[in-house]
């Protein structure tokens, strides 16, 4: 994303979660955003789909392997190559000089992931 500052929410999610638990983890942060992003693989499923249709938001599939993020968790490095799918996305996707503002919260059911990445006019 260019041009002026913007906010971009990374969301990783279980393949069983549904748009509700997405959009719990989302609302956790606190805050609005400009855009939603999630890895490549999971861009496709319906509820983040579903998400960004209903909130008018895009959704940005983004690269997440390598990504240093401020969370790690062994088994999200294991399975995506980052220590944080929600906030490795957020972070992609925001572009180079973006930084997280919102570390990655959990949805109520435990199947969703949000983290809030911002990042400054150019």
């Amino acid at each position: 994303m260019g041009g002026g500052a913007v906010r971009v929410a990374g969301l990783g999610f279980r393949t069983a979660a549904g748009a509700a638990s997405l959009h719990d983890a989302l609302q956790r942060t606190g805050m609005s955003v400009d855009a939603l992003a999630t890895a490549t693989d999971k861009a496709e499923a319906a509820p983040i789909r579903e998400l960004a249709h209903s909130l008018g938001l895009p959704l940005i599939a983004v690269e997440v392997a390598g990504v240093s993020t401020p969370t790690q968790s062994p088994r999200v490095t294991a399975r995506f190559g980052t220590g944080s799918l929600a906030e490795a996305a957020a972070l992609a996707a925001a572009g180079p000089g973006a930084q997280i503002i919102v570390r990655r919260v959990t949805s109520h059911d435990g199947m969703a992931t949000a983290a809030i990445a911002w990042k400054g006019a150019e």
